[in-house]
C-alpha cells in the first residue's frame, strides 16, 4: 500500500476496520430476519453469499494491521448518539436501518479502499450494488406478505369459460370469500376489453377485492386495476412496472425454481408456480408438477400461487406439497355454482 506524506496508515486501517465491522454486523442483522422471521432459504442464501464475498475481500487486507489500528476506548463516536438511533418499533424498522448501515459502511470501505488498492475498492462497489438488490427483495417480500396475507384463492376469469356469465362468476366468488381476481382475455378487442375491465373493477372494488390484468399493463392503468400479471415470454417485471408505476402489483408466471428465484430478485410482488397438472385452459409441453411446488415451498417466502389444473379432486395434494395459495380458473368458471366450487377446494 502506498500513502501520501500526510497520510497515517494507522488512521486508514482504523477507518477500514470500523467500517468492516459495521458491514458484518449490519449484514448479520438482516440475515437473521430473513432466516428466522421470513424463513426464506433463497434470500438467506443470497445474503450469505454477500457475506462470504465481504469476507473474501477483507481477507486481502492485512488482518494484523486492521486489528492493531483498532482503538475502541478512544473512539469519540461511542459516546455520540441521536434519538432516532433508538427508535425501532418493528422488526422491519430494524431491517431497514441495518440495510442502510451496511450500505453506508460499504461506501466508506469503497472510498478509503481506493487508497489501498483500486481493485479492492471496485469489489466493495459491486458488493454494495448487491446489497441494494437484496434490500429491495427482502423489503418487497415482507410488504407483499402483509398485503396478500389473506389471499388464498386467486381466480383467473375469462368470459368464454364462464357458463353462467362472467359477472355471475365474479359475484358468486366474492360471496365465497375470494378477494383476488385476474382478468385474462387473450383475444378480446381492446375497446371491449377496457369496458369489461372497468366493469370487473367496479364489482371487485365494491367488495374490497384486488383486480389484476393479464399481460396488459396499459389496460390495468385504464381500468384502475391493482396490478398486472406477465408470463416468461411477455414484458419483463421491470418493463411492466415502468408502465403501471411503483404502487401497482406485478406478478409473474414461473415454471422452474430458477425462474421463481429470479422473480424474487427482480422485484415481483407475487409469483405463479406451475403448471401443476394438465389444464383445460392452457397448454404446456412440460409439467413441473408437485415437485416444483415442494421446491418453491422450501425456498421462497414471497407470496406464490400454485397454478395449473387444480380442482377439488387434487387440491389436497397441492396443499400437502406445501402450497398455501392456489390460482384456479376452469374448475370455478365452468361451474354452475362457482361459490360451491371454491368452497370445495378448501383453501379459503
Amino acid at each position: 500500500m502506498k500513502f501520501q506524506m500526510t497520510d497515517s496508515p494507522t488512521d486508514l486501517f482504523r477507518i477500514l476496520d470500523a467500517s468492516a465491522n459495521r458491514t458484518r454486523e449490519g449484514l448479520r442483522v438482516v440475515e437473521d430476519f430473513v432466516r428466522f422471521a421470513l424463513n426464506d432459504a433463497h434470500l438467506s442464501r443470497f445474503l450469505k453469499e454477500c457475506r462470504h464475498e465481504l469476507t473474501a475481500i477483507l481477507a486481502t487486507l492485512p488482518a494484523s494491521s486492521l486489528l492493531a489500528a483498532r482503538d475502541t476506548l478512544s473512539d469519540v463516536g461511542t459516546t455520540i448518539s441521536t434519538p432516532a438511533e433508538t427508535l425501532r418499533t418493528t422488526t422491519v424498522d430494524v431491517v431497514r436501518a441495518s440495510f442502510k448501515r451496511t450500505q453506508e459502511a460499504l461506501r466508506t470501505l469503497e472510498e478509503y479502499g481506493k487508497i489501498a488498492d483500486p481493485k479492492i475498492a471496485s469489489r466493495f462497489e459491486q458488493l454494495r450494488y448487491q446489497i441494494y438488490t437484496a434490500e429491495k427483495a427482502v423489503l418487497k417480500t415482507e410488504a407483499a406478505r402483509s398485503l396478500l396475507h389473506d389471499q388464498r384463492v386467486y381466480l383467473l376469469i375469462t368470459s368464454a369459460l364462464c357458463e353462467c356469465g362472467l359477472e355471475a362468476v365474479v359475484k358468486s366468488s366474492l360471496d365465497a370469500g375470494v378477494r383476488m381476481f385476474q382478468l385474462r382475455e387473450k383475444t378480446m378487442p381492446d375497446r371491449e376489453l377496457v369496458s369489461l375491465a372497468r366493469a370487473v373493477r367496479a364489482w371487485t372494488a365494491q367488495a374490497g377485492a384486488l383486480l389484476i390484468i393479464n399481460d396488459r399493463p396499459d389496460i390495468a392503468i385504464l381500468a384502475r386495476a391493482d396490478g398486472v400479471h406477465v408470463g416468461q415470454d411477455e414484458l419483463t417485471i421491470q418493463d411492466a412496472r415502468t408502465i403501471v408505476g411503483p404502487n401497482c402489483l406485478v406478478g409473474v408466471s414461473t415454471h422452474s425454481i430458477e425462474q421463481a428465484q429470479r422473480a424474487v430478485i427482480e422485484g415481483a410482488d407475487y409469483i405463479g408456480v406451475g403448471p401443476t397438472f394438465s389444464s383445460g385452459t392452457k397448454t404446456f409441453a412440460d409439467f413441473p408438477g408437485l415437485d416444483l411446488i415442494r421446491r418453491v415451498a422450501s425456498e421462497i417466502s414471497l407470496p406464490w400461487f400454485a397454478i395449473g389444473g387444480i380442482e377439488d379432486r387434487n387440491a389436497a395434494d397441492v396443499k400437502k406439497a406445501g402450497a398455501t395459495r392456489i390460482a384456479v380458473s376452469g374448475t370455478v368458471c365452468r361451474s354452475r355454482n362457482p361459490a360451491d366450487a371454491i368452497r370445495q377446494l378448501a383453501f379459503t
